[in-house]
């Protein structure tokens, strides 16, 4: 790769939504360099290989209502692609229950006066709603009003903590209401009754595509195909981003081997949006840096452990949503794709919420390892004699945090970094913004549109 060319695109990130950007100006003819600073592309949908096994860093469906973008990632895996029946399950009060809810479930499960107190909580927020309409700052607010609170109790307040670290009345709604769009309890028992009026809820679709070989074969394969004509670089880790103005002119990266000065015309980024202010020379002014220091992000660390066993369950997803089980979520990757573990052996993936520096984060491997195989033998997945390997991953910037109040800042950021004329932030972590994979995708090959609409513009003019 030549990094001395002015007409070149620079892509900060290789996680999907930079790959994503990559390819398709790569196959419009633009010159690009995509600067990962780990070791594999991917970012959080990617899949690591542990010897005989694969396993991506929590369970990653791929599912969209975009045609295109559906038909974007079936060309570019080949025919290599299963469809996976989802069967997940939430543990709670030392019972599974079905997710998504289901009558018998819930009305055995939790008991008819719980059951019956649930609906009728989730009427009264109906006739609420007949005389006003409350604002909702607060998850607590949208899920209350949408469920009831006996089913925000049960359901939602425990898990939505352990995942994002704060209590439900500092979590801001939109996270929720942007997440599970559209559902509600009466459309959760309508699907679980009569399983039609949910199949436009992304929540509650039961079946996703996957690639055979684990979700970070996506990423390869765009990998694959921009490396035909350019460079992606990982282990290439950016530390300053030099402008004039409103114009970014080159950036400075590292890796082991040298360091790089890289001149480009359009910039690129899927880094996270904190970190990318961080890199800016001139430095933002400090109002900016004081808002960005604001927004801040969840970490996560996946423990896996592999087990001398076929199969220890039939489930895509196992919730744990009780405070006193500090897994967060499991699931078994051979339940995805048969590839991803040997013959006769299986793996469980767990996943810790957790912010970096905290008790879980600073833990030892042995120890995590150790907690982990504990709580599954509770859970009665694993016996502990069978377990015959494990790997431990952590995951700094694994999901923005919205909490309570944090537009704010967030709008003033995204305000100061529009000013450049050349810089492009896309993706999940460099948008600051909730997004499932099909939308950090389309968050890419929606930014080299816009580029290679303007280079024709340019051209034409």
């Amino acid at each position: 790769m030549d990094f001395s060319r002015n007409d070149s695109t620079i892509i900060l990130g290789g996680g999907l939504a930079g790959l994503s950007a990559g390819f398709s100006l790569v196959k419009a003819g633009h010159p690009v360099a995509v600067l990962e600073s780990g070791p594999e592309v991917g970012g959080l949908s990617r899949t690591i290989r542990h010897g005989d096994f694969r396993f991506d860093l929590g369970g990653h469906r791929f599912l969209t209502n975009n045609i295109r973008t559906e038909q974007f990632v079936k060309d570019l895996l080949r025919g290599q692609y299963l469809t996976v029946p989802r069967k997940s399950k939430i543990y709670m009060n030392g019972k599974f229950f079905d997710y998504p809810l289901k009558p018998s479930n819930a009305l055995f499960g939790l008991g008819i006066p719980t059951t019956v107190k649930a609906v009728s909580d989730y009427g009264k927020e109906k006739i609420k709603k007949l005389f006003a309409s409350p604002e909702h700052i607060s998850l607590e607010d949208w899920v209350v009003a949408h469920f009831g609170r006996t089913m925000f109790t049960l359901y939602f307040k425990e898990y939505s903590e352990k995942v994002w670290g704060l209590e439900c009345g500092n979590i801001s709604e939109e996270w929720v209401s942007k997440r599970i769009d559209g559902l509600s309890l009466g459309v959760a028992i309508k699907n679980a009754f009569f399983k039609f009026s949910g199949r436009r809820v992304s929540t509650l679709v039961d079946k996703f595509i996957y690639p055979t070989l684990g979700i970070g074969q996506i990423s390869e394969r765009l990998k694959e195909e921009i490396e035909k004509k350019d460079a992606v670089l990982t282990n290439t880790r950016v530390s300053r981003i030099n402008h004039r103005g409103p114009v970014i002119t080159n950036i400075i990266a590292d890796n082991c081997e040298r360091q790089y000065d890289v001149k480009g015309s359009e910039f690129i980024s899927s880094i996270p949006l904190t970190n990318l202010l961080k890199m800016l020379d001139p430095s933002p002014p400090g109002d900016i840096l004081d808002a960005a220091s604001k927004l801040r992000y969840r970490d996560m660390v996946i423990v896996t452990v592999m087990i001398d066993k076929p199969r220890v369950s039939d489930l895509t997803w196992l919730y744990l949503p009780e405070k006193k089980m500090p897994l967060g979520r499991v699931h078994e990757p051979k339940n995805w794709s048969l590839h991803m573990a040997p013959e006769g052996k299986t793996h469980v993936v767990s996943e810790y919420f957790c912010f970096k520096g905290d008790s879980i984060w600073s833990s030892t491997d042995e120890e995590l390892t150790s907690m982990t195989v504990q709580q599954l033998a509770k859970l009665g997945l694993i016996e502990m004699d069978q377990v015959i390997g494990n790997c431990v991953i952590r995951v700094p910037h694994a999901y923005p945090l919205f909490e309570v109040g944090y537009n704010q800042y967030y709008s003033k950021v995204v305000e100061y970094l529009r000013g450049f004329k050349n810089l492009h932030i896309i993706g999940r972590s460099g948008m600051f913004k909730y997004y499932n994979m099909d939308s950090a995708i389309e968050t890419g090959r929606d930014v080299a549109e816009i580029i290679i609409q303007n280079s024709r513009f340019i051209i034409q003019g």
